[in-house]
């Protein structure tokens, strides 16, 4: 049985201790905002914070994760936060989703960038921002995250 806060929820779940993040909010807590990509913490569309951090869901076990905060998607979305209230809008302003498969991920990790780092050159972005995109809309989204970084 693991316990951690999820999205502002403390949540008790008896699972595998070896069970991947990633599968636990999915599978358990019905969070599908997170999403599976390739599995091996490489495109990063399973990208949620873990005590504030990007952290690839599919590549942490809940066996490490006892009492840490989680935030997806979801709870970015949710929240009141003005970077993400940025971001998103940043978003739909450049126009960068097109699947959108890969947007949650790179919402995530460019909401934790921004937290680090209010105005990121292009250099920090790409090593930062480190999520594939199947439909290749990296021009738009490093225009968006100049744009959330703008915003006032």
């Amino acid at each position: 049985m693991v316990s951690l806060t999820v999205n502002g929820r403390v949540v008790t779940v008896e699972a595998e201790r070896e069970t991947p993040l990633l599968w636990l909010l999915r599978d358990h807590l019905h969070l599908t905002g997170t999403k599976f990509g390739c599995g091996g913490g490489y495109c990063g569309a399973c990208t949620v914070l873990v005590n504030g951090t990007e952290t690839r869901a599919c590549s942490v076990t809940l066996e490490t994760l006892s009492g840490a905060r989680v935030d997806t998607i979801e709870g970015l979305v949710a929240g009141a936060d003005p970077i993400v209230a940025r971001v998103t809008a940043a978003w739909i302003a450049e126009q960068v989703p097109q699947c959108g498969y890969c947007a949650p991920g790179m919402i995530v990790a460019t909401v934790a960038l921004l937290r680090r780092t209010g105005a990121p050159s292009d250099g920090e972005i790409d090593a930062a921002i480190t999520n594939l995109c199947r439909c290749g809309t990296y021009e738009r989204i490093r225009k968006a995250i100049h744009r959330a970084a703008a915003a006032p």
